[in-house]
């Protein structure tokens, strides 16, 4: 199973489609405008609403450590239980079609959150007012 789709079955349940709807932008390679993403499917009307806010917040009070999913990919991904090495935050922006430099992390993984929260809600999560995307 894909990253993205691990992420998304984590928090919907394993019914969920672990394929990115389209409409992501892209980070631009060198500083320039935003594209549009190339690495996804055609939209797909949400079957549910998630409230996504519970579900992690759990996740993260199991952990018994800071983790602050709603800034960080890094750690939405660890109170996933998922992978949350450089090498699988790239291999997510390659799924979710990143154009920017991998090697710089820091832009990558603020792209990569936001991405996914951006997925989230179009996969019919309900996400609280205090993430940004």
């Amino acid at each position: 199973m894909s990253i993205f789709g691990k992420i998304m079955s984590a928090i919907f349940g394993t019914s969920a489609s672990a394929t990115p709807v389209s409409g992501g932008a892209a980070a631009p390679a060198s500083g320039g405008a935003a594209t549009s993403g190339s690495a996804s499917a055609s939209p797909a009307t949400p079957a549910q609403t998630v409230d996504v806010a519970p579900i992690l917040d759990k996740a993260v009070a199991a952990k018994k450590e800071k983790l602050e999913w709603r800034t960080s990919i890094v750690d939405l991904m660890k109170a996933l239980d998922i992978d949350s090495s450089l090498a699988a935050r790239k291999d997510l922006a390659h799924e979710l079609g990143y154009t920017g430099d991998t090697n710089d992390s820091a832009t990558m993984n603020i792209w990569l959150h936001k991405q996914m929260m951006t997925q989230l809600a179009a996969n019919g999560g309900k996400l609280p007012a205090d993430v940004k995307w």
